[in-house]
């Protein structure tokens, strides 16, 4: 879901502390249990081809938001990008998008009708939110955020037909009908809070509840799903991710693959909470914002917001 860029860039000071921050043991290429690495697309930087979030459907496409600029796209088994979708760009530009200055798209999710759902962030009230695109039709929103928000991950419970959001700026997990409507609160527990810049951020629902992380205090937050759908209490299950964005369940219990943006890996987390570093810069990694797993497939999407070169696809092999 979204990482992790102020408006005038991160400094060199804050970049070099986060670095220095507790982060799993650099490896020189991929580690076990991943292996294979290799890059299939190389996305356009200079048309804002950042991409922030994927969604994968059963015949092997990859839907991905190209965040900066502004748009939803589909990723071929091939490695052929064909854009669905631009967002008209708010009047301002999106100087007051919360926390960045820029408008860009963040989370994205698929139905199993073939439906995208995916978040939109201007810092304005008319563009801000939950957006739809169905099968060869137009993007449209179908329900507004605080324009003082910045949406970034998103979820979708299919038996509810319920949709999730992180909001990175408010430190909220919001509830929207996938039908569109009224978007109300589930959580704002603490844990989900900004402590200077962003905070929940990746999303996903595993095993009664919802998982979110947390990119200021390095974190992830287990809030289980109760009976009545009200949030229940917030555990903290992993600390010590610097930079941590999305994040994949691996098939293999509460098992994770995360993806560290500002440090530049990819991290096995294990339930206890222990992890170990399974892609670095040496496999291709370019600030990696998120990540999606179609059966031993791990797709790594990496966005280039600090290294500023070559934002990619990275696909690997997941052993058992």
């Amino acid at each position: 879901m979204f990482t992790k860029l102020s408006k005038a860039a991160v400094s060199a000071a804050v970049l070099a502390a986060a670095v220095a921050m507790a982060a799993p043991a650099p490896a020189s290429a991929a580690s076990d249990p991943l292996s294979c690495a290799r890059t299939t697309v190389h996305f356009d930087l200079a048309k804002g081809q950042t991409p922030e979030n994927l969604a994968l459907a059963p015949d092997g496409t990859a839907y991905v938001t190209l965040a900066k600029a502004r748009q939803v796209a589909a990723i071929s088994r091939g490695g052929g990008v064909r854009i669905l979708a631009t967002l008209p760009e708010p009047a301002d530009g999106g100087i007051h998008t919360p926390a960045l200055g820029f408008p860009l798209t963040t989370g994205v999710v698929r139905a199993q009708d073939g439906t995208l759902y995916f978040l939109y962030a201007t810092g304005t009230a008319d563009l801000t939110g939950v957006w739809r695109l169905r099968p060869g039709g137009r993007p449209q929103r179908i329900a507004a955020l605080p324009a003082a928000g910045l949406p970034n991950g998103l979820a979708l419970d299919p038996r509810t037909r319920t949709l999730y959001v992180t909001d990175s700026t408010l430190g909220t997990i919001w509830r929207v009908p996938a039908s569109g409507g009224t978007a109300t609160t589930w959580s704002t527990d603490p844990a989900l809070a900004p402590a200077g810049f962003l905070g929940a951020n990746g999303l996903k629902i595993h095993n009664g509840a919802l998982w979110a992380t947390n990119l200021d205090k390095g974190t992830i937050v287990r809030i289980p799903i109760l009976a009545d759908g009200r949030a229940g209490t917030a555990q903290v299950t992993a600390t010590g991710l610097t930079g941590i964005d999305d994040f994949a369940f691996t098939g293999h219990g509460d098992q994770i693959i995360a993806a560290l943006n500002t440090v530049n890996q990819v991290a096995l987390i294990r339930p206890d909470g222990t992890l170990t570093t399974v892609l670095t810069a040496a496999d291709g990694l370019q600030g990696p914002t998120s990540i999606a797993l179609r059966g031993n497939t791990v797709h790594v999407a990496s966005a280039a917001y600090l290294t500023a070169k070559d934002p990619n696809l990275i696909l690997a092999h997941l052993g058992g």
